[in-house]
């Protein structure tokens, strides 16, 4: 069977569910990280958290608390880059066995499908961890480099470096978190990309589902709601 052969097991409607998937997860990434001003996504207003919290490290004494933090976010990182890790070996494990793959097959709805629509399926959710793999990896790697900048700011208000290296410090940061939240956007997307193991219509419904709750969580959750609270005249 030639490639084109293969290819053409696939229908027009998985064609698009593919599609769609991708441009929900591309677009969600967009709206979130580009947000209009007059209703800023939950993660735009960490920003200004994140920020305003290197300026309070410059007269923090000591800085005990902000390892701490930098600590924890270090920490989930390496945790959610472990785990994906090993998601990609068991998926390219499953992908480079027919017979196993075969007798996960028969499991599901599409049981007569050709071990070639099962393995380009998984290759779709391994691809999307992958992602997620390099950039909680990169994250990590900010996280680090803040670290080391939060360390080269004085513990004087009064210095000419405080408030600069301060700012560096609050970019970087931002910057791993940015690609922590993509991370994270990665993975949930590979898990609405499984869905196309039962079908097309379950991977379209997957990706809007996916969409919606990703929307819900940045721009009508509870907690964004918490963070908008003016009293703290952080909020609007």
């Amino acid at each position: 069977m030639t490639w084109t052969e293969r290819f053409d097991l696939f229908s027009t409607l998985d064609l698009t569910a593919v599609g769609l998937l991708l441009i929900c997860w591309l677009g969600i990434g967009y709206l979130i990280e580009n947000a209009p001003k007059s209703k800023p996504s939950l993660s735009t207003i960490m920003v200004r958290y994140r920020r305003e919290w290197m300026v309070h490290l410059v007269d923090r004494t000591p800085r005990v608390f902000d390892a701490q933090i930098l600590a924890n976010l270090r920490q989930g990182t390496s945790f959610f880059a472990s785990a994906t890790m090993i998601a990609i070996g068991g998926g390219l494990a499953l992908v480079g066995n027919p017979d196993q793959l075969s007798g996960v097959a028969s499991e599901f709805a599409m049981m007569k499908a050709p071990t070639f629509v099962i393995e380009i399926k998984l290759i779709l959710v391994i691809l999307l961890i992958s992602n997620a793999f390099l950039k909680f990896v990169w994250a990590h790697r900010l996280f680090g480099y803040c670290s080391v900048v939060m360390s080269a700011v004085p513990n004087d208000p009064n210095d000419p470096a405080a408030l600069p290296r301060a700012e560096k410090a609050s970019e970087i940061n931002i910057t791993a978190a940015k690609s922590f939240n993509r991370a994270m956007r990665s993975v949930y997307f590979s898990l609405a990309a499984s869905a196309w193991l039962f079908g097309a219509i379950p991977l379209i419904l997957a990706s809007l589902l996916t969409l919606f709750v990703l929307w819900r969580r940045e721009f009508a959750s509870h907690s964004r709601a918490v963070m908008l609270n003016p009293t703290d005249g952080m909020g609007g």
